[in-house]
């Protein structure tokens, strides 16, 4: 989604202000809902009362103040009583409103690794959507994956896992789409990088074409599209095609991707809309398989004007024939069938609050423009604190804990230092980069805008009170860098330090470190402090140089905890939530080991029209796939994280075939169902063991299952191990609980890029259970009795 800095302004349509609705009902809407097949129907009748010239203008999206504040529309039909349709980002939480929850970004639900709490979050973040009268919540995101370390997107993300991100992208889709608002699977695909995500035009007035994300076919299937097989299997109403191209051709018009993979190989039966602004053409585009032009306009600057490679052109590509009218109608069908299926034609669905106009003036710098009075915004977010702060704690990842520092008794002297432990300094909308305060989310498309925002020191102080407890803080890392800790007598029993990392869309990081002289204020401290602990709030993987120092005796990376962050880390500080995050990804001693450097041309260097090239020739090797295939121990490996108290594993691995008529391939018979071929999601095995909380304290942790492919039958590239399994396991001190992980046919092959279908190799496979990618405690072996 493009940032809009400024927008052209429409006359702002006259709305009556609606009835006030809430987010306190957290029951699902199903009762609304209609079948598939009476939904398609309605989609078909609907299409049949339209005209060209009114199919056109469906299909073409409308950005403006004049349409009510949504970030994109579909403009009413009043001809035969259609609304319209309302899309709005992001993916945690609903973007540029007022009364709505900032909740905890993906990159921090990821890391909480639990299923439960990706399908509460999304149902709550549903409920605002919905309340708010928007159809179309424009998220969530497995797009970027995280190749790049620092990707200013990763945060969106849940994790550099396909695995890991398939479920929670699958999970967020029910629990959104469970309160009748439709999802949207982004950014669709190879978007790794902001760094010349779209077009530019040089000094010498040359078109630079978009950044190419050039990428095999199996590392595609394997790594990339594997997420989105799950967000499609899960029913996702809407995708968003992205705005680099994609093995020389742009996203959002390559009929490989659109058409071949998504529509037919992966039966998505729901509508492809553009990224903003990121369609480039007319009927290349429509044939390629877009369906939804957004926001319909050339660029920002047309946005006034309307002009567009669609709206009108398309009357004139169907009557020159290069664009089919049958093509048409399913494009609108397409859009029509989930508006149906969800019951958004229903007098019970709310219409779009008035006041979304208004915030988003505001954030525009236009609010002088709107007519006055502001309408009265929509409170929408009901008891959705207490869930975001349960997740911000539970998410956090502890990495470090040196003789139980954490938790935290009562100790009397505390000392918070770091700018991340303040207020925001320069207001509750993070559109850029900030000095002074926490950081709870990150910018661009999928921030959203705060109505308070709790900071640690805010937090830390209120606990002290209780135990009557002395704070001493020092906020300017600018002081703390520089070594002046004059200010504080005595020196505090524990040193507690806030960091953070910024990121948003638009510009990826330049950094691992941690901002703001973030080594300097670490070492700095813990010179002075032998107790000192360390909390990051960070939007993406940070280096850590500090983490051996003897005085840094614990580490917490609490990720972009949304509005409750200073109160979900004082649950963890002091021990009243047992922390049981886990790494979505890893972090390496030196990132040179496994980070892949962003594509950044000179001037001189980009100034070839089609320069700008990302070839992706690592494969599947990123992350902790490239640790394990290159024998590089990380600092803190995928999937870790401790506790407060200790877990044990049976180190009996069981595995169970669970069909005797198995064949290598996949039966291509068998029905394109959403998701793919339906053999793909069958389960052909279980792996079972036990856990046992073997601590003093009631705690979760999260067993893992990793799968090695036979490397002898399976093409290079393949990696060490992937994961195929985990669930998070709530245990109270000497309970043991039986584990039994449940893998598909798709789990346990490969894409075979010759037969263009998924293969089960011959071998032996190998299953590895454990509390991470490098913590396996149990093994075992099996070749799978295969009848071709």
């Amino acid at each position: 989604m493009l940032s809009l800095v400024s927008l052209s302004l429409l006359p702002l349509l006259t709305c009556a202000l609606a009835t006030p609705l809430s987010g306190n009902d957290t029951a699902s809407h199903a009762d609304n809902f209609r079948t598939w097949a009476t939904a398609s129907a309605m989609a078909t009748d609907f299409v049949s009362r339209l005209n060209l010239t009114e199919k056109s203008a469906m299909l073409t999206g409308k950005l403006s103040l004049g349409t009510g504040g949504c970030i994109g529309n579909i403009l009413p039909i009043n001809r035969i009583g259609y609304s319209g349709l309302c899309l709005q980002d992001g993916g945690n939480g609903v973007n540029l409103a007022d009364l709505t929850t900032v909740f905890p970004s993906g990159v921090t639900v990821g890391a909480s690794w639990d299923k439960k709490l990706m399908y509460e979050r999304a149902v709550a973040m549903g409920e605002e959507f919905r309340s708010k009268g928007i159809h179309v919540a424009l998220g969530p995101s497995a797009g970027p994956l995280g190749r790049h370390a620092l990707g200013g997107r990763n945060w969106e993300g849940f994790s550099v896992d396909p695995y890991l991100s398939g479920i929670a992208i699958a999970a967020t889709i029910e629990g959104i789409q469970s309160q009748g608002v439709q999802a949207c699977a982004k950014h669709i695909v190879g978007n790794e990088q902001e760094t010349q995500r779209s077009f530019t035009i040089s000094a010498n007035g040359t078109r630079i074409e978009a950044i190419s994300s050039n990428i095999d076919d199996r590392t595609m299937h394997e790594l990339y599209i594997w997420p989105f097989a799950n967000a499609i299997k899960a029913g996702v109403a809407s995708a968003m095609c992205s705005y680099n191209r994609l093995n020389q051709t742009y996203a959002c018009e390559n009929s490989a991707l659109l058409n071949n993979i998504l529509k037919v190989e992966l039966g998505f039966q729901g509508y492809i809309m553009s990224d903003w602004f990121a369609t480039h053409s007319g009927a290349k585009s429509i044939n390629a398989g877009l369906d939804l032009n957004m926001p319909g306009a050339y660029s920002v600057e047309t946005t006034a004007t309307g002009e567009s490679y669609w709206g009108a052109n398309i009357t004139t590509m169907v009557q020159a024939g290069s664009v089919s009218e049958e093509r048409i109608d399913e494009m609108v069908r397409r859009i029509m069938i989930p508006y149906f299926f969800f019951g958004q034609d229903r007098d019970d669905y709310p219409p779009v609050d008035p006041s979304l106009a208004y915030s988003f003036a505001a954030w525009s710098n236009v609010l002088d423009y709107l007519p006055k009075p502001i309408p009265n915004s929509r409170d929408v977010r009901g008891n959705h604190h207490r869930l975001v702060r349960k997740i911000g704690a539970e998410s956090s990842v502890l990495l470090k804990n040196v003789d139980s520092t954490l938790p935290l008794k009562a100790p009397l002297n505390i000392g918070v230092f770091g700018n991340d432990a303040a207020d925001p300094s320069d207001g509750l909308t993070f559109n850029e980069r900030f000095e002074i305060g926490t950081l709870d989310i990150g910018a661009g498309a999928a921030s959203v805008r705060h109505t308070y925002l709790v900071s640690p020191l805010e937090a830390i102080k209120a606990r002290a009170k209780i135990f009557g407890g002395r704070v001493q803080h020092i906020l300017r890392n600018s002081i703390i860098a520089a070594g002046d800790f004059s200010s504080l007598f005595p020196i505090p029993d524990v040193c507690l330090v806030f960091l953070n990392t910024f990121a948003s869309e638009n510009m990826d990081r330049q950094t691992y470190e941690a901002d703001w002289n973030s080594t300097l204020v670490v070492e700095n401290v813990a010179r002075i402090c032998p107790k000192t602990v360390v909390i990051t709030h960070s939007a993406g993987i940070n280096s850590m140089p500090w983490a051996n120092n003897v005085n840094v005796t614990a580490i917490i990376a609490a990720h972009l905890p949304g509005q409750e962050s200073g109160n979900s880390i004082v649950d963890v500080l002091w021990g009243d939530v047992n922390p049981s995050g886990k790494l979505p990804y890893s972090i390496a001693k030196n990132p040179e080991d496994y980070d892949i450097p962003i594509v950044n041309l000179t001037e001189a260097q980009g100034n070839s029209p089609t320069g700008w090239q990302s070839d992706f020739v690592e494969g599947q090797m990123i992350d902790y796939r490239q640790l394990d295939f290159a024998g590089i121990e990380p600092l803190f490996e995928f999937g870790f994280g401790l506790s407060y108290t200790t877990f044990s594993m049976n180190s009996e691995l069981k595995v169970k075939e669970l069909s005797r008529k198995l064949t290598s391939k996949p039966d291509s018979s068998r029905e394109i169902r959403p998701g793919g071929n339906l053999d793909l999601w069958v389960p052909v095995l279980q792996v079972s063991t036990s856990v046992t909380n073997t601590g003093s304290k009631a705690g979760s942790t999260v067993p893992q299952l990793y799968v090695s492919l036979p490397l002898e039958t399976t093409p290079q590239g393949t990696p060490v191990q992937v994961l195929r399994g985990f669930e998070k396991l709530a245990l109270k001190p000497g309970e043991t609980r039986k584990i039994t992980f449940e893998l598909l046919r798709r789990d346990v092959s490969y894409w075979d890029t010759s037969s263009q279908t998924w293969v089960i190799p011959r071998g032996k496979f190998s299953f590895k259970a454990g509390f991470s990618s490098r913590d396996i405690v149990a093994k075992a072996e099996m070749e799978l009795d295969l009848r071709d």
